[in-house]
C-alpha cells in the first residue's frame, strides 16, 4: 500500500511539487527506499481545510503511518529508515551533522543587504568545511554509499545555489573543488532528478522572503 504524503505545491502550480527542500528530503528517501508513495500537493498559501485537521500547524511534510499523521522530516526520515531498513540509508553518527550549518548561513546572507555584514563570510566558512570533509571521505558525505545526510543536504545546495545566482549574482567560488563535485553528482543522481523542483519555483518560493 502507498504511502501518503503531504507536500508543498508550487507557487502558482497547484499541479506541481513545490520548493520545499524538507519535502524533496522525504521524497529522495522514499525514491532510494522503493517505497511506494502517493503524494498530496497543499498550497500552501491557502491551506485547505482537511490538510489543517492533520497538520494544525500547517507544516510539511507529514506522512501517515498506520493511520497516524506525522511531521517533521527528522522523524519521518528516522521512521523510514525503521520500518524499511532495506536499502540502509543510515549515515555513521560521526557524519550525521556534516554540512548541517550550511543553510543556517545561506539564509542570512540571501537576505542581507549589508556587504559588511559577515553573512557571506560565514556561508563561506561552512562551505569550505564541507570541501575540506569531502576531500578527505567523498565522493559522498559517510564516502562511498549515499547515505540520510546527504539526502537532506542536496535539496538545500540546490536551493542555495539557485537562489544565491538569482537573487545575489553569487555562485560557490571555483576553488570549492570537492563542493562542486559533489553538487554535479548529487544533482544528477536520478532521485533527485525525479524530485526537484524547477528552478523558477525555486525562484517563486524564496522571492516574498527576500524581498520582505
Amino acid at each position: 500500500m502507498a504511502l501518503e504524503i503531504c507536500v508543498k505545491a508550487a507557487s502558482g502550480a497547484p499541479d506541481v511539487l513545490g520548493d520545499c527542500p524538507f519535502c524533496q528530503r522525504v521524497v529522495l528517501t522514499l525514491e532510494e527506499k522503493k517505497v511506494p508513495y502517493k503524494l498530496h500537493l497543499v498550497n500552501l498559501s491557502e491551506k485547505p481545510q482537511w490538510f489543517l485537521e492533520i497538520s494544525p500547524e500547517g507544516k510539511v511534510p507529514v506522512v501517515k503511518f498506520d493511520d497516524k499523521w506525522v511531521p517533521d522530516s527528522d522523524v519521518i526520515v528516522g521512521i523510514l529508515e525503521e520500518k524499511y531498513p532495506e536499502p540502509s540509508l543510515k549515515t555513521p553518527p560521526e557524519f550525521a551533522s556534516v554540512g548541517s550549518k550550511i543553510f543556517g548561513t545561506f539564509i542570512p546572507f540571501l537576505k542581507s543587504n549589508d556587504a559588511n555584514d559577515a553573512s557571506e563570510q560565514a556561508l563561506l566558512n561552512e562551505l569550505k568545511e564541507l570541501d575540506e570533509h569531502l576531500k578527505g571521505k567523498g565522493p559522498f558525505i559517510a564516502g562511498e554509499k549515499i547515505t540520510a545526510v546527504d539526502l537532506a543536504l542536496a535539496p538545500k545546495l540546490y536551493h542555495l545555489e539557485i537562489a544565491l545566482g538569482h537573487f545575489k549574482k553569487w555562485t560557490i567560488p571555483e576553488d570549492l573543488t570537492y563542493v562542486h563535485n559533489y553538487m554535479k553528482l548529487i544533482f544528477s543522481w536520478e532521485s533527485f532528478l525525479k524530485t526537484q523542483p524547477a528552478k523558477e519555483y525555486v525562484i517563486a518560493g524564496w522571492a516574498p522572503k527576500v524581498n520582505a
